[in-house]
């Protein structure tokens, strides 16, 4: 099932970081293939008890003797090469393989195999495309980049032909994958300390579109200025969805609830399709909803199941996540941590009851704090009160001395009213004495900003 070039049988697989996301997902596929599997993260976590208790043997802490016995070592991005167990595993010769790599082998081995790519949005398009199908009773594998209620967690191992999974472009990891089926959102500008420029991206995403074989087809979003000129650099079926521009599958009639929740009618080829209602708000979200049935009704999915499952979809983990009211202030947790994400979430509680927003944001990384400083402090314009945070350092360390004070410096001068703060604790104080009822909560970031937001609702404190 797995070919390598020194064609030694392979049994024992190795994780080096498997307590995150995409490789605790990996972990279980590869349990379910029959592999022995081992694995070691800096910390034990839910995720880690979880796998040790599906049979994992689990290490915390990296340290050489822990890859004894292993045929392959697989690391996360994450994972430097001075990492100890790589470099035993390299002077033992065990070959090392990244996670995108060993994915792209799994693909292989599935008939049909459909990758989600993008800037933003991958998640939950990924989780309502694996939901019809699951819930049409495909039975496939699917990886999400989150936690999905419905499937008990990030990854689901099905017994059929079809795997489903997020497609990132980080360090061109999309590229090793061997998808039949591709889908493109959108593309932005991100993750610059890996890409030179958006030409790089742009090139990125070209080269993804190439994988896809000729009798495959390539699902893109029309309305994305770059994201359509991909289409001249595919060599198979295109399909487009759309809601500004004509398209294959476009979004017309167009209404908002009192919530926020949008109901939309879906034209095929200029003809009525369907009218769908959301339960997850925002426009951004329509989006990700035409990307969702142009994929699933091209692959045979029936239109019944495609609305029931999109009526019912309440989103993933940190998508929008109403965690409770304290006071009648309703707190809402989100994991937007880019210019374009924060606006669209903004939107989408802008169409909520509300007095005023609150947004406590945590930017995440350096660079890109650097790199998007200007945009961020822009992205902001649909918040009342804007709380600042400390950056969220993730894999970097400060070496370009950009601070959370610059942010705040630079939204002041966009005429907004902003304040850092340099603990959650203070932020919860802070909240607690100015948040009047009816005002909204809405804290923002991929690091560890949830926590706030649990703190303010006395959940899990």
């Amino acid at each position: 099932m797995l070919n390598f070039s020194n064609n030694k049988k392979v049994n024992n697989i190795h994780l080096v970081g498997i307590g995150g996301i995409g490789m605790s997902g990996l972990a279980e596929i590869l349990l379910d293939k029959g592999f022995v599997v081992s694995g070691s993260d800096i910390k034990s976590s839910h995720i880690t008890k979880k796998l040790e208790a599906n049979g994992v043997k689990m290490h915390i802490g990296h340290y050489e003797e822990n890859i004894v016995g292993a045929d392959i070592i697989v690391h996360t991005s994450a994972i430097k090469a001075d990492n100890p167990e790589i470099a035993k595993a390299r002077v033992l010769d065990i070959p090392v393989l990244d996670r995108a790599e060993m994915l792209g082998r799994l693909m292989g081995n599935y008939k049909k195999s459909v990758a989600v790519s993008g800037a933003h949005g991958k998640t939950t398009t990924t989780s309502m495309i694996s939901l019809i199908f699951e819930q049409s009773e495909l039975n496939p594998t699917i990886l999400v980049g989150g936690e999905l209620k419905e499937i008990g967690g990030n990854v689901k191992v099905g017994s059929s032909n079809l795997l489903i999974t997020e497609a990132c472009e980080y360090k061109e990891n999309f590229l090793k994958f061997k998808p039949n089926v591709g889908i493109v959102l959108n593309i932005d500008e991100d993750h610059l300390d890996y890409f030179k420029d958006f030409d790089h991206i742009f090139s990125a995403f070209s080269k993804f579109t190439k994988l896809i074989p000729k009798k495959g087809s390539l699902i893109l979003n029309n309305d994305d200025y770059n994201v359509r000129r991909l289409v001249h650099h595919a060599g198979c079926n295109i399909i487009t969805y759309g809601i500004n521009i004509n398209s294959d599958f476009q979004a017309r009639n167009i209404t908002f609830s009192g919530a926020g929740y949008p109901s939309f009618d879906v034209m095929y080829k200029e003809s009525f399709l369907e009218r769908f209602t959301l339960n997850i708000p925002g426009k951004h979200n329509i989006y990700n909803a035409l990307a969702s049935i142009s994929t699933t009704y091209t692959l045979g999915a029936s239109l019944d199941k495609i609305k029931q499952i999109l009526s019912k979809f309440k989103g993933t983990h940190r998508r929008f996540d109403i965690l409770g009211q304290w006071n009648k202030v309703t707190v809402i947790d989100d994991y937007a941590h880019h210019p374009t994400e924060i606006r669209a979430t903004l939107d989408a509680v802008r169409k909520f009851p509300h007095n005023k927003i609150w947004c406590v944001f945590q930017p995440h990384t350096y660079t890109r704090t650097k790199a998007f400083l200007l945009d961020f402090a822009q992205s902001f314009s649909d918040a009342d009160k804007i709380i600042i945070t400390d950056i969220y350092a993730a894999r970097e360390k400060n070496i370009d001395e950009v601070h959370s004070k610059n942010l705040v410096d630079h939204i002041k001068q966009e005429g907004q009213d902003a304040v850092y703060i340099d603990s959650f604790g203070k932020v919860v104080t802070y909240l607690k004495e100015y948040a009047q009822p009816n005002d909204i909560v809405l804290v923002m970031g991929a690091g560890n900003i949830y926590e706030v937001g649990n703190m303010l609702v006395e959940k899990g404190v």
